[in-house]
């Protein structure tokens, strides 16, 4: 019987040698903070949670590194295993790492190697698995999209500027990025060949390979339109605003029995309890073991806009279980209407019931969760993408949910306080019947469906994501961290949604 061959290991090496002068910063443009974090700790983010990469090196800009070090202490990164500085040029930083990685190397012992730009904090998981994957067949694989702009070649004729000289086939041009995957041997050997022409300059290590590896075939893994390079200061812009509206793909179900394990004996306090998606995970946690109060103004007499009422509740749910795991807020009011025609009570509900009360939720939480290292979970809704007509308090108070969560979960990390939102698209609640009167049926989500992706979220480790709940998810099965796809596809076909 043969013996079965063991793959290899995979290590990805971040790029981060870049000094930000493009983007006009005194610092690396990859400790730029973008979403409340600094570019690198999102790549790193991404790399770390993916199943295909078994270590991570990180190359730095010279002078940084202990900035790097703070950032994957604090992280807890534990797949990062060096940080040493890069090199003067792309070429000598990538010859650092290859020289790294070949240290301790059994002979004929190969190794997988992707090299990924720092400044490219958007990257999917599904790009680096495609990436790992097609090292299985080849020695070379690069990442690129098509080119959406015609590309054209010009040449300057004296002081008369520019004139074009060749417009290329756009249907046969790629646009480039990152990572970029090698077996080990195959790249060593490429750079090596390189040593010895003196004219030897290159931008990227696929380059290298293809001028002086010519028979070693390059294989194209599609990337994606997301996967930018903050380089320019409006890329900047750009990707702090896509991390704002990035969605994530609910968490897998877990199991009858992993429920039971991860909810039995935990308190979970419910605001909004009296009916609907709040209703709903109340009964579903208390079914699978946890002690649950479920608290509303219609049931309990509770008033999530009166702090009083919030210390109460929260301070009752302590003494008598002696934690508090999981906080759910799923309290809201949807007054439609335009804001210049509305009246101060309705606005004043609105302000109160759908942004400070959450604010106090999460305030008189804090304490509680910290000491059970336990999640804050909140909602939001499709309108936080962009403000409807006649929803101005509502659309804006759960855009403001958004902020508050990723605010919160950079804020709590240090405590391990994990804080996430639920984005449902419409859902059939009595609130939504209230507002719209009744609906065909098959066009709204479940409030049991919205209940039970809300209990895996709180058993997961996500913290600071916007959780997409839908009907059909397009990103389903993606392995996307940030679901940039679902973000776009709610601006387009969701203008009218309300949860």
């Amino acid at each position: 019987m043969s013996e079965r061959i063991a793959k290899p290991r995979t290590t990805a090496v971040i790029l981060a040698g870049g000094t930000g002068q493009r983007v006009g910063l005194s610092i690396p443009k990859q400790l730029l903070k973008i979403a409340g974090k600094a570019v690198i700790e999102h790549t790193l983010t991404t790399f770390e949670s993916a199943d295909s990469i078994d270590d991570v090196i990180v190359l730095m800009a010279p002078g940084f590194v202990p900035d790097v070090e703070k950032i994957v202490a604090r992280a807890g990164f534990s797949k990062v295993t060096h940080i040493i500085e890069g090199g003067s040029t792309r070429n000598e930083t990538t010859e650092r790492a290859i020289a790294l990685l070949g240290e301790g190397l059994a002979a004929g012992e190969d190794r997988n190697i992707l090299f990924h730009d720092a400044v490219r904090p958007l990257l999917s998981r599904r790009v680096i698995d495609d990436c790992v994957a097609a090292l299985e067949r080849y020695q070379a694989v690069d990442v690129a999209i098509p080119s959406a702009d015609t590309v054209i070649v010009t040449r300057t004729h004296g002081g008369d500027g520019e004139f074009i000289t060749e417009i290329p086939d756009r249907s046969r041009l790629r646009r480039g990025q990152t990572p970029q995957a090698f077996r080990l041997s195959t790249i060593r050997r490429a750079y090596e060949i390189a040593a010895g022409d003196p004219n030897f300059q290159a931008t990227d290590d696929c380059s290298v390979v293809l001028k002086y590896l010519p028979d070693v075939p390059i294989h194209v893994v599609a990337g994606d339109e997301y996967n930018m390079k903050v380089t320019q200061p409006v890329d900047v812009f750009i990707a702090d605003k896509l991390f704002q509206l990035a969605s994530t793909a609910a968490p897998e179900q877990i199991g009858e029995e992993a429920y039971r394990d991860l909810l039995g004996g935990r308190t979970v306090v419910v605001f909004g309890g009296s009916y609907g998606i709040g209703k709903d995970i109340a009964e579903l946690a208390e079914s699978y073991g946890a002690t649950v109060y479920a608290l509303g103004r219609s049931t309990t007499g509770t008033h999530v806009e009166n702090p009083d009422e919030v210390d109460d509740a929260l301070s009752t749910a302590y003494a008598e279980t002696g934690r508090i795991d999981y906080v759910v807020n799923t309290a809201g009011v949807l007054r439609i209407g335009k804001l210049a025609e509305s009246d101060n009570a309705t606005i004043e509900e609105a302000l109160k019931v759908n942004y400070l009360a959450p604010v106090q939720i999460a305030r008189s939480s804090c304490k509680y969760l910290a000491e059970t290292k336990g999640q804050l979970l909140l909602y939001t809704s499709s309108s936080y993408t962009r403000g409807r007509a006649e929803y101005s308090l509502y659309s804006s108070t759960k855009a403001a949910m958004v902020n508050l969560t990723q605010a919160l979960s950079d804020e709590w990390a240090a405590d391990g306080i994990r804080v996430n939102c639920i984005n449902p698209e419409r859902t059939a609640t009595p609130m939504r019947t209230k507002a719209f009167g009744r609906e065909p049926e098959g066009t709204l989500l479940s409030s049991v469906a919205v209940a039970r992706t809300s209990l895996d979220v709180l058993v997961s480790e996500l913290t600071g994501h916007v959780i997409d709940v839908r009907r059909q998810d397009p990103t389903a099965g993606a392995g996307r961290v940030g679901g940039f796809e679902a973000a776009l596809a709610g601006v387009l076909d969701r203008q009218d949604d309300v949860a």
